[in-house]
């Protein structure tokens, strides 16, 4: 397929997207279980059914081996229950057997009637621990095997791990044309490489901007060496109150029963947990100032009692509008945010900053109309 770059009609605009806590993490007070919000369909459903009641356009659905729900079997409970909110379904390259992936994603694409977009995630299995560049190259064969599945009538692939010849797609296309849009997140080169020429969105973990703005002209130079242009995305955690003492109040408030040891638990059960981009995450909390803030609204708390993205943006309404504007300016157009408890801050941000923003969902954006036709107004309607 011909990659062209599109150029979007609403720059100005961003994806706005919630986070529902499908891997035992969500709290009142960080790193102290709370049976009321453990891990169930019901629970975590309700977060996805909260998030659309307030506008997010999209909403991220994680996988972990160790805790929570399963990520494809949750997503395709949400599919009847939600009518327009997108799904962001995170898939760990190499746990199911691509061509059974490539059939998996196309049916929750009908059910979802084009409502689905795929996080690809890298990483080790249980038990296993494996060379970052077979990781990547496992991932690399994975999304080259589901683009051939969704965009032609026969699977004819030969790579270092798998090889097919002569495999029907019929009937497994998705619902949208081109199949959904690919978000993807890795520091490393070869990370970096994968992004650049095949995936659609670039997933950053909060760090100071000038780190961010460098790693946004990284794979920028990767995705134009292929002729390709990406949207990038930052996920992070929101704490929006009416006042900044308000905010870092309830900042202090989620971590003052947090247990140090218990929280180096809660971060090392994640196999993700000596990840490159975990170290930097690490690294924030070890620049941050006494009170946990790296930037003056970039507390690094969260950290302590968690795996990954491990930073919230803090402080008044104005002042988490006036940073995602910020963020908005260097380029990045995607937001994933989550707060603890998700259900009430969804609220908290959903009442006070989400109606002073302009959302759009990326794959409106992407030269696709709701019936899966590729729409004509963005040059050509060519994926990416």
């Amino acid at each position: 397929m011909t990659i062209v770059p599109i150029t979007s009609p609403d720059l100005d605009a961003a994806e706005v997207s919630w986070f529902s806590a499908l891997c035992s993490d969500d709290y009142e007070f960080l790193g102290v279980p709370d049976g009321d919000l453990r891990s169930s369909f019901a629970h975590c459903s309700g977060i996805v059914k909260e998030a659309e009641r307030q506008g997010f356009r999209n909403i991220l659905c994680p996988s972990s081996y160790q805790v929570g729900q399963d990520t494809l079997s949750f997503v395709a409970g949400c599919a009847p229950i939600t009518d327009k909110i997108n799904m962001l379904a995170a898939v760990r390259c190499g746990e199911m057997q691509p061509i059974m992936l490539a059939r998996t994603i196309a049916t929750l694409d009908h059910m979802l009637e084009g409502r689905l977009t795929v996080n690809i995630i890298s990483s080790d299995f249980p038990g296993e621990k494996e060379d970052s560049a077979f990781r990547y190259q496992r991932s690399r064969e994975v999304v080259e095997i589901l683009k051939q599945a969704w965009t032609r009538d026969e699977i004819n692939y030969e790579g270092e791990i798998y090889n097919f010849k002569g495999l029907t797609t019929d009937p497994a296309k998705p619902y949208q044309t081109g199949g959904p849009l690919l978000y993807f997140g890795g520091y490393s080169p070869s990370a970096l490489e994968l992004c650049g020429q095949h995936c659609d969105v670039y997933l950053m973990w909060p760090e100071p901007k000038e780190a961010l703005a460098q790693r946004m002209k990284d794979v920028h130079a990767v995705a134009d060496r292929y002729g390709r242009t990406l949207d990038y995305g930052l996920r992070v955690h929101v704490i929006a109150r009416d006042t900044e003492a308000e905010a870092r109040e309830y900042a202090a408030h989620i971590v003052s029963r947090l247990d140090d040891a218990q929280g180096k638990t809660i971060r090392d059960r994640a196999l993700d947990s000596t990840s490159l981009g975990v170290s930097h995450q690490a690294r924030n909390r070890d620049l941050a100032d006494m009170e946990g803030f790296v930037e003056p609204h970039l507390w690094t708390g969260i950290g302590r009692a968690r795996s990954g993205c491990g930073a919230a943006l803090v402080g008044s309404t104005d002042q988490v509008l006036s940073e995602l504007e910020e963020y908005q300016k260097m380029g990045i157009r995607a937001f994933i945010l989550s707060g603890y408890p998700h259900t009430q801050e969804c609220r908290h941000f959903g009442s006070r900053v989400l109606p002073q923003m302009k959302t759009c969902s990326l794959p409106e954006e992407y030269g696709r109309v709701p019936d899966g036709t590729p729409a004509t107004p963005l040059g050509n309607g060519v994926r990416r």
